[in-house]
């Protein structure tokens, strides 16, 4: 496992950087960052290694064909000075499922005695990685066992993340946090209103988070051992068979390939509705890879970025979201008799549902997370494929009544942490219906649509949240 895992351990001594206003307060910033956190970074190659169902598009007819270049799961290993925990993984893959998730967290619990609420797990959504969804690659119906081949990469998975965690505990060190941000411009709205409804094609009104929020972790000398970036945009630049981290995969193999021996970890935001533009060649995947890459670089040389002071402070816990009446018997047995392949299989999957529970089931629990950096960033980690106005909106409320010295804390949305299920639509995109409203969920098991309360729920869960890892940063 030593050989597959590059670990990198960091001392920072800020030096010769100046602070607003030019006073001397920065040495005593500086002498508390020296005992404040404590870091390690690794990285595991996750590429499968025969053909596999590839996930992400429906309209893919066969298996995957060989690589462009390896997939990756990074992980980044936070420690306070109270000991407090947090253990961050980026990976390229479609989504989070609970397959995933559940184990790992299961066995920081059991060996190493970290809370499984203290483990953040975000998918690049890149669609040229493997199809881990076992119910999903059971349906292509292209021979052969896909299910089972989900199954066992799946576990393969967990055995490697779990080891690596366990080989880069021992090895944490001091390290400084630091933040800034950049921007890049390729992303863009793809909900086009016209007159027969919402279509999917680009729509420069639309809004959009062209933001790079970026978290730096630092060597004595200055240089990086690893960068989070975040970016709120679809990483679907290319459509082919061979597997491919896209436009996040290149911008990581840019970022380290210019900082040797750096961990770059790519952290996807609110891009449910948001694609890069143009699209569907390698080329343009390289592009805006570099575009990104030029964002992160930006914000590394900004010469006055954010010290993240600590403790942290870590909740979770599950929205129960409702989604509206679902279709009746013969609704649905109509469905499978007129509808098309998906319509049908929908259809199916809801009756036999039917059959076995005696209804359809219309809410379910989903996750979601808080992670607050002392006085000064707020992680919010959303599950499901979310929508950019979840980002605006948390931006936008959670900034006040937390504010640390001169400024409020910086607040950064992630969307598909944790529990990748589908959509997680915003009530405005779930009245403009549309794919990312409704039609979405034909390729699931779910019964259709969300409620209208499913924003609310989401934002009364995560103001909840957020208070309650406030408090704990606190000692409340």
């Amino acid at each position: 496992m030593k050989n597959n895992i590059q670990r990198y351990l960091v001392v920072l001594v800020l030096a010769g950087i100046v602070t607003v206003g030019g006073n001397s307060r920065l040495s005593a910033a500086e002498a508390k960052q020296q005992t404040e956190w404590k870091a390690v970074a690794a990285s595991v190659v996750i590429t499968p290694e025969k053909p596999m169902w590839m996930a992400g598009y429906a309209a893919r007819t066969e298996p995957s064909k060989g690589k462009v270049h390896d997939l990756y799961a990074k992980l980044l290993i936070l420690e306070d000075s109270r000991g407090k925990k947090l253990v961050m993984i980026t990976t390229d893959l479609i989504g989070i499922t609970p397959a995933l998730r559940d184990p790992i967290a299961a066995r920081l619990e059991e060996d190493f005695q970290i809370p499984a609420a203290a483990l953040l797990m975000n998918a690049s959504h890149t669609h040229c990685g493997p199809e881990l969804r076992e119910k999903k690659a059971s349906r292509r119906g292209l021979g052969g066992d896909r299910g089972a081949q989900a199954r066992v990469y799946t576990q393969e998975l967990v055995r490697k993340l779990v080891a690596a965690i366990g080989e880069a505990l021992p090895q944490l060190e001091p390290a400084v946090l630091k933040y800034s941000y950049g921007r890049a411009g390729f992303s863009m709205n793809r909900r086009l209103p016209t007159e027969n409804g919402v279509i999917n094609s680009p729509h420069p009104q639309g809004p959009v988070d062209q933001r790079v929020p970026v978290l730096m972790v630092e060597r004595p000398d200055s240089s990086l051992m690893a960068v989070l970036f975040g970016y709120a945009c679809h990483n679907t630049t290319l459509s082919f068979y061979q597997f491919c981290g896209d436009y996040a995969g290149y911008a990581q193999e840019y970022l380290q390939a210019d900082h040797p021996g750096t961990v770059a970890m790519f952290m996807m935001g609110c891009g449910g509705d948001q694609n890069p533009y143009p699209r569907r060649t390698l080329d343009l995947a390289k592009q805006h890879g570099r575009a990104l890459a030029n964002a992160v670089e930006t914000a590394i040389s900004v010469k006055q970025p954010r010290l993240i002071h600590g403790p942290l402070g870590v909740a979770m816990g599950d929205v129960e979201l409702e989604f509206a009446t679902p279709p009746t018997k013969a609704e649905l047995l109509k469905q499978k008799e007129n509808g098309n392949k998906y319509e049908v299989s929908h259809a199916t999957r809801l009756l036999d549902q039917l059959e076995e529970r005696g209804g359809i089931q219309t809410e379910y629990a989903f996750p979601l997370q808080v992670v607050q950096f002392g006085k000064d960033l707020t992680l919010v980690a959303v599950c499901g494929e979310t929508v950019v106005d979840y980002s605006h909106r948390f931006q936008k409320e959670l900034k006040s009544g937390h504010g640390a010295g001169e400024t409020d804390p910086i607040v950064w949305v992630a969307g598909y942490s944790n529990h990748v299920f589908g959509y997680l639509p915003s009530l405005r995109v779930l009245k403009e219906g549309g794919y990312e409203g409704a039609r979405a969920m034909i390729y699931s098991s779910y019964p259709g649509p969300f409620k209208e309360s499913v924003e609310a729920r989401v934002a009364a869960k995560v103001h909840q949240l957020t208070e309650q890892a406030r408090r704990e940063v606190l000692g409340d």
